[in-house]
This record gives C-alpha cells, structure tokens and sequence, in this order.
C-alpha cells in the first residue's frame, strides 16, 4: 500500500511530493513522493542501485535534483542548504574521522565546525562511551565506532537525524545494543531516517517503511500493516513454521533478497 503524498495536518518534519531526479539518461528517482513526521522512525529500504541512496543524499543536501519538492522543517533543501546542515544529523563513515584524535579531541573539533558547546563528556555519556574520552578512534569496536558516530551527529543538536547501514558488520549483541541507542533517541523527540539491510532491524526500529524499486515507492506503511496486508492477499511464508515479515513484504515487491553491502 503506498501511502497518500503529503500529511496534510503539518506535523511532518520532511515532506517529498514527486521528487525526480536523473543521471544521464538514467532516472534515479521518478516522481516519489512520501512524508516524514515529527518524532518517527522512518526507514528506506531497497535494493542497490534502487533510488533510496539518492533520495537521502538529496535530503543532506549532498544532491540536487531535476524537479519536484523536497522540504526539511519547512525549508527547501537546494536553496537553504546551510540552515538544513545546521538543523540535521549525520552518521559519517568510518574514514571520516582522524586515528590520530582522540574522542575528546576529536568533539570538541566537531564543536567548534558546529559552533556549539556540546561537551566531549556529554556527548560520549549519550552513547555510553563515558571511559573512552582518552580513546583513539582506531581503538574502539565496531560497536563503539559507530556508536561514536552517532555522538558526531548528534552534536549540533539536530531535528533530524541521518543513519546509514547503521548496524552493518557489528555481532548480534553489539547490534541489539545499538538499537536500544536509536529508541533511546527517538524518545528525545528526534525524527530518524534510516536506511538498513536488514528486514529484522527495521521491523524493530521502524514506525513506517517506505520500499523503493527502480527509482518508484511501491510500498508505504508500517511494517505490521504491510505483512497484514501481505497475508491478506493470500502469501503463505514457505518457511516452516515461521509467519510472514517485513523480508517476505520486500521480496514479493521487488523480487529481490535485500543482500548486505
């Protein structure tokens, strides 16, 4: 089920209405549109090469596009860039920061692009990472690493935050502990938008997924309402003794398994 365009009662924080965009010849992204509201989760899932890698770059302001709208807070992304950069979060990769800082440093860097006065204790006891402020980047986990990520984005107290693969290459644990950090920042009342290869992850996290296949949304809603209306529609899960989810939803619409990068 693909949701109708735009909320209309305003409590959306991001609003995309026929969003186009091409490389080329090529159509990246044709004419989607979705909504995000204040204080959701909201997931993009799809496979490589799909569109969805595209449509948050566009939503960073890292892209421009061909034509259509695409709003942050009310604020046109390709001519108010520097206020949008000012108001949302972004989880850097890995090669985004220096080995040779430490997180101390290496915030208060952060603090200063930002123009803020986050401290480096404050920002780590957000992500649980209190006894690392000596730490080098290089030292830390996987878990940790992207935990500390996430602290970076969060510095210049955003409206919106950006997570990428946010749990890619980390053991179950250290997975499940990252996700107890995300509902923990939903709590505060920040809307996250989240791109993840993984069906369970975005079940668990997700208040609303949108599905994108070949640059077009054929799906919009909670994962539940769309396994509902999966099994509505007549889906018996070949697994044994397993009911359907959120992967049997992705697989049925874009006949593709959603493979990790």
């Amino acid at each position: 089920m693909v949701e109708e365009a735009i909320n209309k009662d305003n409590n959306y924080i991001i609003k995309v209405e026929n969003l186009y965009k091409t490389y080329g010849n090529i159509t990246a992204i044709n004419k989607i549109s979705f909504n995000v509201n204040k204080g959701e989760v909201f997931g993009m899932l799809g496979p490589n090469g799909a569109g969805k890698t595209t449509t948050i770059e566009i939503l960073e302001t890292l892209r421009d596009y061909n034509s259509g709208i695409a709003h942050i807070n009310g604020l046109e992304v390709n001519s108010n860039q520097k206020e949008i950069k000012s108001k949302i979060g972004i989880q850097l990769q890995s090669n985004s920061f220096f080995d040779y800082l430490t997180l101390e440093e290496t915030i208060n860097l952060y603090s200063k692009i930002y123009k803020t006065h986050r401290t480096p204790q404050e920002m780590l006891s957000k992500v649980e990472l209190n006894d690392k402020s000596k730490a080098y980047y290089k030292e830390l986990s996987g878990g940790q690493k992207q935990r500390f990520s996430i602290a970076i984005a969060l510095i210049n107290n955003p409206i919106v935050i950006f997570l990428d693969e946010p749990t890619t290459g980390l053991d179950p644990q250290a997975r499940r502990n990252l996700w107890d950090l995300i509902k923990d920042i939903k709590k505060q009342g920040i809307t996250i938008m989240l791109t993840t290869h993984y069906m369970e992850e975005a079940q668990e996290l997700c208040d609303r997924v949108a599905i994108i296949n070949n640059g077009n949304i054929v799906a919009l809603d909670s994962p539940n309402n769309l396994i509902q209306e999966l099994l509505d529609n007549g889906f018996t899960s070949q697994r044994i003794a397993q009911k359907a989810n959120l992967e049997d939803v992705f697989i049925n619409l874009t006949g593709n398994e959603l493979t990790q990068r």
